[in-house]
């Protein structure tokens, strides 16, 4: 029972960190109190995405005549798209045990108690342990609107496993998974409303990307709200009322379901850390340093827990540099280059710096904008609808990450953003100039070409 390393968490970060870790001949053990996959496999992305893909194979039978290609009798069967979803999840549940297992990785399942820097209890046995890597996610953040505890209110899990279409949907939240579900359930039938706190929905992201992409859905028939305050909730004769506030007045919104998706928070308590006495930041996160190890020698926080990037493919990269500084390989953690991805149809992806951004920072940089259409393969895709790509570039040789023409972000809108904003994410870790970035062959016809056209 004695190990090298122990992980608290079966997400991403630590499924990743274990896997790392045994194969490099530490004896690791992984304490896991659900499935393995974390929040991301068994509740988020994945299930999200396989949903998403659903609808958008059915919104495509739908409007095949824009390709010249006839569909008769479509028709989107929810139980079985649910189906479906459960059978990939399992699938790749099972996929992630066969890789630690034949990582040597001994996995615990139940729910662990971290007694100090170097032991955990869980079911009963103590386990010793020289590092530790904690990494237990997050958790769905439901704010004390008036009345929330008196309505049958879904979260994204509800959300995810709903067999029989709705009518009409209420979402409180246009953050990523607000957007995805309402893509989804507009796609299928149902009447949607979008209800947002901030001026915009995805606030996070390029302003104009984020308009232009509600005005599409808008026009799919999708009710937005910005800039509007939930007061209440209540129950009524036709479904659930939402009462809201907004600075011209009061209103409400009537639905046949209620979806909270305001955020999420790291989880944090319930298995003892807090007999780590872990030191914070000034925004109250786990403080961490650039190999993710926290104020306690020996102890790590990857993924959402410290707050950094709720993000999985953020947690992938953390377990890997703090399994690296374990090892005395030389690594350490960036935030520059995390790329977004908005799995509406059309697709939103960006990566580093919008333009706004790097002008609040005090950074000189350009703009390049380009409609979708620019693209060859982009334009042979997507009939009757464009898409926009920006990318950001150092201006004036004052950039303070690098010299004149460096690549500082790009924010793309259309079909598949989610596949190609990795170039621009390499094209920023690596520094490339925007001269450096077109002399790169990109294959022809593609629609990443967008990016060679916007830097050349």
């Amino acid at each position: 029972m004695n190990y090298d390393l122990a992980i608290i968490g079966g997400g991403p970060a630590g499924y990743t960190a274990a896997e790392k870790a045994g194969k490099a001949g530490l004896k690791t053990v992984l304490f896991e109190k659900n499935n393995l996959g974390g929040v991301c496999l068994n509740e988020g992305c994945i299930p999200t995405k396989t949903l998403l893909y659903s609808a958008k194979t059915y919104s495509n039978a739908l409007h095949a005549g824009k390709y010249g290609v006839t569909a008769s009798g479509v028709s989107a069967d929810i139980a079985k798209i649910v189906a479906r979803k459960g059978k990939v999840v399992r699938k790749l549940v099972l996929g992630i045990k066969a890789r630690l297992t034949e990582a040597h990785v001994e996995i615990v399942a139940g729910e662990a108690h971290i007694v100090d820097k170097h032991t955990v209890e869980c079911g009963g046995q103590t386990y010793a342990c020289d590092k530790m890597i904690v990494c237990t996610g997050s958790t769905t953040f439901v704010p004390p609107i008036d009345g929330i505890d008196t309505v049958p209110y879904w979260t994204h899990r509800d959300a995810l496993d709903c067999k029989t279409l709705p009518q009409s949907l209420a979402i409180v939240g246009g953050g990523v998974i607000g957007m995805e579900f309402a893509a989804y359930f507009n796609t299928l039938g149902t009447k949607v409303t979008v209800i947002e706190m901030m001026d915009e929905i995805l606030s996070t992201i390029d302003a104009e990307i984020a308009a232009s992409l509600r005005a599409e859905y808008s026009k799919r028939g999708v009710t937005f709200m910005p800039g509007t305050r939930v007061t209440a909730v209540r129950n009524g004769d036709e479904g659930i009322t939402v009462d809201c506030e907004t600075s011209s007045g009061a209103s409400s919104v009537t639905a046949e379901k209620l979806l909270m998706s305001v955020g999420r928070r790291p989880m944090g308590t319930g298995f003892g850390l807090e007999n780590l006495d872990l030191a914070t930041d000034d925004k109250r996160r786990i403080a961490v340093d650039k190999h993710l190890m926290s104020s306690v020698d020996g102890v790590y926080v990857c993924g959402d827990l410290n707050g950094n990037s709720l993000l999985a493919h953020t947690a992938v990269r953390e377990a890997e540099v703090a399994v690296n500084h374990i090892l005395g390989i030389d690594d350490e953690m960036s935030y520059a280059a995390i790329p977004g991805v908005v799995y509406t149809n059309p697709e939103v992806a960006s990566v580093g710096m919008t333009a706004a951004q790097a002008a609040a920072a005090g950074i000189q940089c350009r703009e390049v904008k380009l409609p979708m259409a620019f693209s060859g393969r982009f334009v042979a895709e997507n009939e009757g609808v464009n898409g926009i790509c920006k990318v950001v570039l150092g201006s004036d040789g004052k950039v303070v990450l690098g010299s004149d023409g460096k690549v500082l972000g790009a924010h793309v809108l259309g079909n598949p953003a989610s596949e190609i904003i990795t170039l621009a994410a390499m094209a920023i870790t690596l520094g490339l100039t925007a001269e450096q970035w077109a002399r790169t062959v990109f294959p022809h016809p593609t629609v990443s070409e967008i990016f060679k056209e916007a830097v050349s």
